[in-house]
């Protein structure tokens, strides 16, 4: 490896933070929407999210460490949601401060799972210098990529909570901010089991899932206009495939 460990560091750090500070700010410059553009950008984050999960995080954990591994990830993801949300319960606001509220704990959730997400691949960057600095170069700039509607995703309920521009931005930048360890973790040990990787892979993923389908699918109906929220899912996998298959 050419490349110090500070240098990789580096490299997971600029893939997490630009790549999810890009997609917060492509959704937090739309500012503060009308209910049917709320509704819209509700579903489309939870649609980016189910093309996350299938498309990227759930085959990557298979074909790293197999099915069980990735299924005991998955349930653990999910449990932990479910847990959490005995501990903080919550309800789908049609108005006011606690709509806002529950927005803003939406989007804190959705953040907690893409930093979990962001630490297995940025265990990815760092075992890929390991290789060879080219290798690693490549994964740097393919999750770069990846992170970008992980982003948007989650500036998604900030936007829809009347979070400003730079706000947004700078927390979906902060939710990129465990890839920088992760990479430095990688660089260090050099080889990650891959048991290890594909729980932590099942694990974001079952917590994501748990979110779209508990959290941002259902307030994105309660808030629709006509179909407003069923298309904004629809076109939030459509584009998510796109971004992960095409970019």
């Amino acid at each position: 490896m050419g490349t110090s460990i500070w240098q990789v560091t580096m490299a997971g750090l600029f893939a997490g933070v630009v790549g999810t500070g890009v997609g917060g700010f492509i959704i937090a410059s739309l500012g503060k929407p009308r209910q049917e553009v709320l509704s819209f950008v509700l579903g489309f984050s939870g649609g980016i999210m189910l093309a996350i999960i299938f498309i990227d995080l759930l085959p990557e954990g298979l074909s790293i460490g197999g099915t069980t591994s990735t299924f005991i990830g998955l349930l653990l993801g999910v449990a932990l949601l479910i847990m959490l949300d005995f501990v903080v319960p919550h309800t789908h606001m049609s108005g006011g401060q606690d709509q806002r509220s529950h927005f803003v704990r939406i989007s804190i959730l959705m953040g907690l799972g893409i930093a979990m997400h962001n630490l297995p691949e940025g265990l990815a960057i760092g075992t890929g210098y390991v290789v060879s600095d080219v290798t690693g170069w490549r994964l740097m700039v393919t999750m770069m990529i990846q992170n970008i509607p992980e982003g948007m995703a989650m500036a998604g309920p900030m936007v829809a909570a009347g979070v400003n521009c730079p706000k947004c931005v700078g927390i979906t930048a902060a939710a990129g901010l465990p890839m920088g360890l992760g990479a430095l973790l990688g660089a260090i040990i050099g080889q990650v089991s891959p048991i290890t990787l594909a729980i932590s892979l099942g694990f974001a993923a079952g917590a994501m899932l748990y979110i779209v389908f508990d959290e941002l699918i259902p307030e994105a109906q309660v808030q629709a206009r006509g179909h407003s929220g069923t298309l904004g899912a629809v076109m939030g996998v459509i584009v998510g495939m796109a971004i992960l298959y095409y970019l």
